[in-house]
């Protein structure tokens, strides 16, 4: 078990990273203002589930290996930033198609959970955290180091699928104030598409491995 004092530490450090604009909260933003506050959530939540798998990488010491790997790293970072990229243009050529909190047509569930999935297991960033941060607060004589690693990873977990949850609900609500207008409505679907093209752009340019 992580020490109580490494873990309350650990959770103000991980609410002050989370709180700064990132990755996550740009897709999250974006995906609220294309498609509303229940995709917005869906997309938190799937995204939030996509750091699991990595977490489980990091906590058996594998995830430090792909952290030193400039190809497998870069790999990771390419497919994310051009799935984002995809999204993007999806929602721009859809932009004037209703949304379900538009029509009442129903979106399926599970398509946006796998679409944040997907972007949160192929963001390099979230491997590169949980590899240079997580460790800094292990106590190395308290126990299992996975074991206090995943506990770390669960904390993060839960604080970023609760912040990017309220992202999601203001952006969605501030996009509802729009929806009496379906050129608004198409405009902002547009902005928010932008917004994850633009976004798959910054994640391929930066953060290179040397």
């Amino acid at each position: 078990m992580v020490p109580p004092a490494n873990l309350g530490a650990f959770a103000i450090a991980a609410i002050l990273l989370i709180l700064l604009p990132g990755p996550s909260i740009l897709f999250v933003i974006g995906r609220s203002i294309a498609y509303g506050r229940i995709a917005g959530v869906l997309s938190v939540v799937g995204n939030a589930l996509g750091m699991l798998p990595l977490l489980t990488l990091v906590a058996l010491g594998v995830g430090a290996l792909v952290a030193e790997s400039v190809v497998i790293f870069t790999i990771i970072k390419i497919v994310g930033a051009g799935y984002l990229v995809y999204l993007g243009i999806q929602a721009i050529r859809h932009r004037n198609v209703p949304a379900a909190e538009d029509s009442g047509a129903p979106r399926s569930a599970w398509r946006l959970l796998a679409e944040g999935f997907v972007v949160g297991v192929t963001n390099p960033k979230t491997i590169a955290f949980f590899v240079a941060v997580l460790p800094q607060f292990v106590d190395y004589h308290a126990g299992s180091i996975p074991l206090q690693l995943g506990e770390l990873g669960l904390v993060f977990f839960t604080l970023a699928l609760i912040c990017d949850s309220c992202w999601a609900l203001a952006a969605g609500t501030a996009r509802a104030w729009f929806a009496t207008s379906p050129k608004r409505i198409a405009r902002l679907r547009a902005t928010g598409g932008g917004m994850m093209i633009g976004l798959g752009g910054v994640l391929l340019f930066t953060g290179s491995k040397q």
